[in-house]
């Protein structure tokens, strides 16, 4: 556990040395997100002194792989990036969900288009692939999920942690 909190630290810092003000925005699965990857990284930001808010596909009880319960700040639906200066989408099994959900995938090509830092987590870089927003940059994922990196045009290293631009 140790280590795994230390390699979400380090995935995170760049996002915290670059959204040096506004809210960041985390994304669960209503079902299945990995806990550690919601709590790690929400707790260092509001350290920071980040607000975060946490969207899911409804604002019903989300709950994790490891039985954390989390209700929801606000659904997809309602997300307004104008509010915000990072999106992090969290991994876990649960994360698949949001491989063909079209508001997930919009959310992760407009906060791009837009200039805002993207993060992702475990198997949730599977998102950005499919959003399009990892074409021609190196990127990381849980195994199997390499495959959809490779062909959407990512160049998958394997590494714990990438950071590629505002990615």
């Amino acid at each position: 556990m140790r280590h795994l909190g230390l390699l979400i630290f380090l995935m995170l810092l760049p996002l915290c040395l670059l959204a040096q003000e506004g809210k960041i925005l985390m994304i669960i699965a209503p079902e299945g997100f990995r806990d550690e990857e919601l709590q790690v990284p929400k707790a260092l930001f509001e350290a920071k002194g980040w607000e975060v808010d946490v969207a899911s596909k409804t604002t019903r009880e989300a709950r994790g792989m490891l039985g954390l319960k989390v209700k929801p700040d606000l659904n997809l639906e309602a997300v307004d990036l104008s509010r915000y200066s990072a999106v992090v989408f969290v991994g876990g099994v649960g994360a698949q969900l949001y491989f063909s959900d079209p508001q997930a995938l919009h959310i992760a090509r407009e906060a791009y288009r837009k200039g805002k830092i993207v993060g992702a987590i475990c198997l949730a870089p599977g998102i950005l692939a499919r959003a399009g927003v990892l074409r021609g940059k190196k990127a990381t994922v849980w195994p199997s999920e390499a495959e959809t990196l490779r062909k959407t045009g990512a160049t998958y290293t394997g590494k714990a942690v990438e950071v590629d631009g505002s990615i």
